[in-house]
């Protein structure tokens, strides 16, 4: 346990590190322009894709920039094809036609998705698969095989949009182990992780991993048995006067990625058993490692009480707290019309290029970054203008750092059921630990987003 804890420590640093050597556009207060509102779960501004799922509505240049998120949809998604899956340059906000968004490159063998690393190419930085819907509150179990070796890690995560966080990680080396963690609005307590066993390999052999989370209390299992259970009233926090809890919706997310690239800190590596051995056997012999998740199941539990309930479609945050009481139910649209659309602009499309004047536009406009990690974008484009609006080429990467949390000032609590907050004097970064301000993203956000500087 102690061990974990100081590696994940010393992961954190090293992702804080590289977060001060290359700056970031938004995150820790600072907001993004209006020209590009919407501030990505990698710390950069941008329209388009940043403004979908993992859009930080506390660092974006308004709540409303971000786009409404999907509610919560109860479903067993068994990963017998791809055809619920699309890659995030293409996705525009609809639910009903995706079920996952992706990153890198799922590949798709005996009934269930590949998470795939390999050492270039599109999954060189690994691959992500995120929800398109949130949950806010339920019961969510991965039937899923861990990756194997040395610099791998393999995850299956809840995650808000303003970086409430509850994991399970597995690393590598260790094939008997699922690591548990916890997070509230990003904030590092190096307390919260907890070693659970598993009882033969999670490379070798499927094992289902469920997290059932209330708004009282939050239990992961394995293979039906409960490991780890923590209540929410164990969990304030006498500094911020608030619960330290996660209590906002999230997505699911399953990853797989190298923490162990010489290009990561000391600490990272260290964390990850070690560089990432390409010579090993599995990208010996099929090209790449791998993670396997044959099902996902989601059941939602009701709405939480004391919701601010408008609707049925939506969820959007109301005040710059981040807590439970600023998520508001809505009928609000989730949809935008072209990868060039905002939260305040769902309409907003590509321009022709057909009339006088308007290539000049086209131009300017395909200068804003749409895609985190791509630049450019347009509907049916690949996340990329076209000449005439329409059809695209492949644009160039770039490096998508950080992430953090709102410094504005928060509205006291509701005191509504389980929305209590207590009584808030100050904003969390104000009130919190020279530590936690310091430190102020998750182990996997840290991580993800330092991914983001791996294509560079």
């Amino acid at each position: 346990m102690a061990r974990m804890l100081g590696a994940a420590a010393l992961v954190l640093l090293s992702a804080s590190s590289v977060f001060a050597q290359q700056g970031s556009e938004c995150g820790l207060g600072k907001q993004c322009p209006l020209n590009k509102p919407c501030c990505s779960q990698y710390g950069q501004c941008g329209v388009g894709a940043f403004c979908l799922g993992g859009c930080d509505p506390l660092n974006s240049h308004s709540l409303d920039a971000c786009v409404p998120a999907p509610v919560c949809n109860s479903n067993d998604y068994k990963f017998t094809s791809l055809d619920g899956v699309t890659p995030n340059t293409k996705y525009l906000g609809d639910a009903s036609e995706s079920n996952w968004v992706s990153s890198g490159t799922p590949e798709l063998h005996d009934d269930a998705v590949l998470l795939t690393l390999s050492e270039a190419g599109e999954s060189s930085s690994g691959t992500l698969l995120a929800s398109t819907s949130y949950v806010w509150y339920g019961k969510v179990s991965a039937q899923m095989k861990s990756s194997r070796g040395q610099g791998v890690v393999s995850a299956f995560i809840l995650m808000s949009d303003v970086k409430d966080e509850i994991d399970f990680e597995f690393v590598g080396t260790d094939l008997r182990t699922a690591q548990s963690n916890f997070y509230f609005q990003g904030i590092t307590n190096y307390d919260n992780g907890e070693n659970l066993t598993v009882r033969s390999s999670t490379f070798d052999d499927y094992h289902t991993y469920e997290i059932d989370w209330t708004p009282t209390q939050l239990t992961w299992s394995v293979d039906g048995a409960t490991q780890r259970t923590v209540k929410r009233s164990d969990t304030w926090n006498t500094t911020t006067n608030r619960y330290h809890y996660p209590q906002t919706p999230s997505r699911v997310m399953l990853s797989l990625w190298p923490a162990g690239s010489p290009k990561n800190g000391e600490g990272t590596i260290a964390w990850a058993g070690g560089l990432v051995n390409w010579n090993a056997q599995d990208p010996a012999t099929v090209g790449y490692y791998y993670a396997q998740v044959k099902d996902v199941n989601v059941e939602c539990y009701p709405t939480p009480d004391g919701a601010n309930k408008k609707g049925s479609k939506a969820y959007i945050y109301t005040a710059k707290s981040g807590t439970n009481d600023s998520v508001a139910i809505t009928n609000d649209d989730t949809v935008l019309k072209s990868l060039l659309g905002t939260g305040t602009d769902m309409d907003a499309d590509y321009p022709k290029a057909s009339t006088t004047g308007t290539a000049a536009t086209a131009a300017a406009t395909s200068e804003v970054a749409t895609v985190p990690g791509l630049t450019g974008a347009g509907p049916g484009t690949n996340g990329h203008p076209g000449n005439d609006g329409n059809d695209g080429t492949t644009g160039e990467i770039a490096g998508d750092p950080g992430s953090g949390v709102s410094t504005a000032d928060e509205p006291s609590s509701t005191g509504i059921g389980g929305f209590s907050q207590g009584n808030i004097a100050q904003s969390v970064n104000e009130a919190a630990s020279p530590k936690e301000r310091g430190l102020q993203s998750s182990l996997f956000a840290a991580l993800i987003a330092v991914l983001g500087l791996l294509v560079l």
